[in-house]
């Protein structure tokens, strides 16, 4: 996968996660065209560099525990 189109789908991740808009794993993947392991793997890689992401089952969507800004090789992903 392109460096900029990996960029870009974490970007869009996290402004979903940041609006509490993703929905169930499934629908969060759904949302952004790639499939459920993918996003797993995906979400595993943002908790690495730090991204503090939980899930709430209540409301079915992922979540910031608190504020932050993710840095990948000088890149920010706000």
């Amino acid at each position: 996968m392109c460096f900029n189109k990996y960029l870009e789908r974490l970007n869009r991740m996290q402004t979903l996660i940041k609006m509490k808009g993703t929905g169930c794993p499934s629908s969060f993947a759904s949302k952004i065209g790639i499939s459920r392991s993918v996003l797993m793997e995906h979400i595993r890689e943002m908790k690495e560099m730090g991204g503090p992401i939980g899930y709430c089952k209540f409301r079915e969507t992922y979540y910031y525990s608190q504020n932050c800004e993710l840095n990948i090789n000088g890149y920010k992903i706000v």
